[in-house]
């Protein structure tokens, strides 16, 4: 295994009884030390998604390309815009494209949009694709409810590689099927699919594998095949958690579905709180069930940037991409204990997680586009009386506060609020229950307040 690694060109050599140059591994670049070495085998797959293309004209320049890339925008939202466990699919929008609605992870994941796209390793959702998206799901929703932009918690584009069978008559035809292709050098290339067929792409790849290049193998194996961590998984291995280690019974929930057995590895690691309860497991953000133990486990299976962590082990940057923000430095300092990172790559890690939130997780688009349509019915000078004190706890000039602005105002004051009781009185002012308080819901608030 080879991680954090880009080809950077294919290894050939002659075949002795047909004369035929034949792909015997790829030459390989660490992009994180720069260190290039090679990788030799029997057979070389080329299972790179919407780079398929550049990869196959590393076998042969002059071969068509065979991906046409299509970007996929999804939102969240709050968990209160869908039931638990109902979803919803329309495959008939009002430009033909699909749409769902599904409860993911205590909130609700909408999607998609369906448009031609370049091939980038950093897609960005559009302001345009959100408010189709937005504009979809208002039409499923009854006439009380309204949905606002600032729902919008994060929203991030894919790219699907759909693909154009190089072996098909009809090579106009594109197809949201995967192909399996073998070119002329023995290079196997697996292209198109969905996240939903990962098993049988993989069965078909290496049933290819297998016949062109005479490998030695049984039958498939993968219909049923337990992930690491399932063999020791029940409904109510949380609790064991929550007994044996004193973790909050919603911080093992989420470690119990998420690693299943090795749950208790994580539990090992945890820190103490030093609270009476929960005793270790301290969160990243209050918001999500996230500790930081799970950062140090993560670096232990390899994980090497901030950015792998807010995205790839834990799902907070596709939650809320306000809270990843604000677990950030948290995240980059226990990554630097475990890796030694000096101050400089410590900074170039948090830079980097900053820019993936603003342009990737629809940061930007959120900030450039916060609610400002509601009718506030205040006098111009209270208006600016209770801007400059909405501005007093946001330091940082966000625009908008969260539970952490709330605490280090109060903690300035030698004021002391129960955070449960601080939660609470949050979430009343926070009209949109996106996890922050909007320069327009606190104006709407106060206006409330003074019409009472």
């Amino acid at each position: 295994t080879a991680n954090y690694t880009e080809v950077r060109h294919l290894l050939k050599s002659t075949d002795t009884d047909t004369g035929r140059q034949r792909v015997c591994g790829v030459r390989c670049r660490d992009v994180i030390t720069g260190k290039e070495f090679d990788v030799r085998a029997k057979c070389v797959i080329n299972a790179t998604g919407p780079f398929t293309d550049s990869v196959r004209k590393m076998d042969d320049q002059e071969v068509p390309n065979i991906c046409q890339p299509s970007a996929g925008v999804h939102i969240v939202m709050p968990g209160y815009y869908s039931p638990d466990n109902m979803g919803l699919l329309d495959p008939a929008t009002s430009d033909g494209r699909v749409i769902f609605f599904l409860p993911w992870e205590k909130m609700t994941i909408a999607g998609t949009t369906d448009s031609p796209t370049d091939v980038t390793a950093h897609p960005i959702p559009t302001e345009e694709d959100i408010n189709f998206i937005l504009q979809e799901v208002r039409s499923y929703l009854g006439p009380d409810m309204e949905v606002r932009r600032g729902d919008v918690l994060a929203a991030w584009s894919g790219i699907r590689p759909l693909v154009t069978n190089p072996d098909s008559k009809d090579t106009q035809s594109i197809s949201r099927n995967h192909v399996v292709t073998v070119s002329d050098s023995g290079l196997i290339t697996i292209a198109g699919g969905k996240w939903t067929t990962y098993r049988a792409m993989a069965r078909d790849t290496i049933d290819t594998a297998v016949r062109e290049h005479g490998l030695q193998a049984g039958s498939c194996r993968t219909m049923g095949l337990q992930l690491e961590g399932a063999q020791d998984w029940s409904p109510t291995l949380y609790i064991r958690l929550v007994q044996d280690y004193g973790l909050e019974s919603e911080v093992a929930q989420h470690l119990a579905s998420t690693y299943g057995g090795k749950a208790f590895e994580v539990a090992k690691i945890a820190q103490v709180t030093g609270k009476r309860w929960p005793i270790v497991g301290k969160r990243l953000v209050s918001e999500f069930p996230y500790i930081e133990a799970e950062v140090v486990y993560g670096v232990r299976e390899y994980a090497r940037t901030a950015v792998d962590i807010i995205s790839r082990r834990t799902r907070l940057a596709f939650l809320n991409v306000q809270a990843a923000h604000e677990a950030l430095p948290r995240i980059v300092d226990i990554m630097a204990k475990e890796l030694n990172w000096c101050e400089h790559k410590k900074k170039e890690q948090l830079e980097m997680a900053k820019t993936f939130l603003y342009y990737e997780m629809g940061y930007k688009v959120k900030t450039d586009q916060l609610t400002n349509t509601s009718e506030i019915c205040l006098m111009p000078s209270d208006i600016e009386r209770y801007k400059k004190r909405f501005h007093m706890f946001d330091k940082d000039n966000k625009g908008f506060i969260t539970i952490l602005d709330v605490q280090r105002v109060l903690q300035s004051i030698s004021v002391q609020i129960d955070e449960n009781t601080l939660h609470e009185i949050l979430n009343e002012v926070d009209l949109n229950k996106n996890g922050q308080v909007e320069l327009n819901e606190f104006l709407q608030v106060r206006a409330a307040g003074s019409r009472g």
